[in-house]
């Protein structure tokens, strides 16, 4: 069974950054065949997108709301996966996921959790003064 573990959030003020990890590990570990996915949910809203990374070097996707912000990338030697996030304001509050799509995946609904189907445990981000 594949385990995703992220790690690094904690609690900013707002302009402040942080770096998010995922981790694999378990049998089936592999990340650098697969479009991996970080998601965010914040209290009484709905889990949404907010960065993907294809695979083979076919570049990344962000929500609009944190392009230029945060920058998602992977070292598919480690099999981790990083969310580098910059000047951070209190609606980045939230929980944050990471996930690894599955096999059929659609680089087109790289924001739709429907497209994975495993999922870590999840880090909370809090911003706030």
């Amino acid at each position: 069974q594949l385990q995703l573990v992220e790690s690094g959030g904690g609690l900013v003020q707002p302009g402040g950054s942080l770096r998010l990890s995922c981790e694999a590990s378990g049998r089936e570990f592999d990340f650098k065949n697969y479009m991996i996915g970080w998601f965010r949910q914040a209290p009484g809203k709905e889990r949404e997108g907010v960065s993907c990374i294809y695979v083979d070097g076919r570049g990344t996707r962000s929500k609009d709301s944190v392009k230029g912000r945060f920058t998602i990338s992977r070292d598919d030697v480690k099999n981790v996966i990083y969310l580098q996030m910059n000047n951070l304001r209190p609606e980045d509050t939230a929980i944050y996921y990471c996930a690894r799509a599955e096999m059929w995946w659609d680089e087109g609904r790289c924001h739709s959790p429907e497209v994975y189907g495993a999922w870590g445990q999840g880090t909370q981000v809090t911003v706030s003064l």
